[in-house]
């Protein structure tokens, strides 16, 4: 596929071979410009580990007792998502759009603290298919098979419905599409990616941000080529990426859930979640030669804030610690 990116490449770099602006704070753009695309072939079947975890701290404020006055009681608690996803293109074209077929292999999430035992949502995916289209660059075009799936996967969180109403049942859903959304993100947020990338080159992009409760929240992020490094396996681009929270959700990223429910567990106990900060960082490796992510390793922390029902007692406070990553599996 790099072939029809690689003959404009050579055409713009005649014209816009001298340095880009700089940017305060960054380091020195060196070396030659490189082209970092997605490169597919047919019938040619890569699979991916995909771990998302996080460990989540609710501070609910001092707790008297005879004993000891000033007591903080901090709630912790974990949850874990282990899947290997196989991607196989069914029809690649060079010039145009490529058509992948995505294949759920295994699916595991565990939990600790005080959190549903029930099976998640996002354990029906082993054997699931689906299928997307991504231009030369990487960026996906047709998300609809997908969005499918994931309301399909939103339904099967909820229990029987009962007297009670909808009730939801937690689940992982929104790491699932953290993971599977976002496909190379690096890569396809290039802009003007067929003029190629120099080392200490800065791009921005934006990325969801996966809770235990239910909330759809945004990190913006700014991606560094920090570095090339020669290997046997061919050419790694070293990307950079540091997390601030962002001001806004794009319209276009898909809702699992929809109607009038409530979530069962503390984390539908409690109300008005909001966001405070969020700061993170991390590096991924791109086989520049390849065409393909070898691995990533996102992390950040977040701070929120949430109240008790009916404006009962004050604020809340709850600390999020969420680590993503993804491997290839040679």
């Amino acid at each position: 596929m790099k072939s029809a990116l690689i003959l404009f490449m050579v055409v713009f770099l005649t014209v816009l071979a001298g340095c880009a602006p700089r940017i305060e704070g960054e380091k020195p753009l060196t070396g030659e410009k490189k082209l970092i695309t997605v490169d597919f072939q047919e019938d040619r079947t890569l699979q991916y580990r995909f771990v998302s975890n996080r460990d989540i701290e609710v501070n609910w404020g001092r707790m008297k007792s005879d004993s000891k006055r000033g007591k903080s009681d901090v709630d912790k608690s974990s949850e874990s998502m282990d899947m290997v996803v196989a991607y196989t293109p069914v029809e690649v074209d060079p010039y145009g759009l490529t058509t992948i077929k995505a294949t759920c292999k295994s699916v595991k999430v565990e939990r600790t603290g005080r959190q549903s035992a029930s099976k998640d949502a996002v354990e029906n995916l082993p054997g699931v298919s689906f299928t997307f289209t991504v231009d030369a660059a990487g960026k996906i075009e047709d998300y609809s098979q997908l969005e499918k799936l994931i309301k399909e996967i939103g339904e099967k969180a909820f229990r029987p419905k009962g007297k009670e109403g909808m009730i939801k049942e937690p689940d992982m859903i929104g790491d699932f599409i953290a993971t599977q959304w976002f496909l190379w993100d690096s890569v396809s947020s290039i802009e003007k990616a067929v003029e190629g990338v120099r080392v200490g080159q800065r791009w921005k992009s934006k990325l969801s941000v996966p809770t235990p409760m239910v909330t759809q929240k945004a990190r913006d992020v700014t991606y560094t080529l920090d570095e090339i490094r020669q290997t046997e396996k061919g050419q790694l681009a070293v990307i950079r990426s540091s997390y601030s929270l962002a001001n806004s959700v794009p319209s276009s990223w898909p809702i699992p859930y929809s109607g009038s429910f409530q979530m069962s567990g503390r984390f539908g106990f409690l109300t008005n979640y909001k966001f405070l900060d969020l700061q993170g960082q991390g590096e991924e490796l791109f086989n520049i030669d390849a065409g393909r992510t070898k691995q990533y390793n996102q992390q950040y922390q977040a701070q929120l804030e949430a109240s008790f029902p009916m404006g009962i007692g004050g604020k809340l406070q709850i600390t999020i610690k969420q680590n993503l990553t993804m491997e290839l599996l040679e």
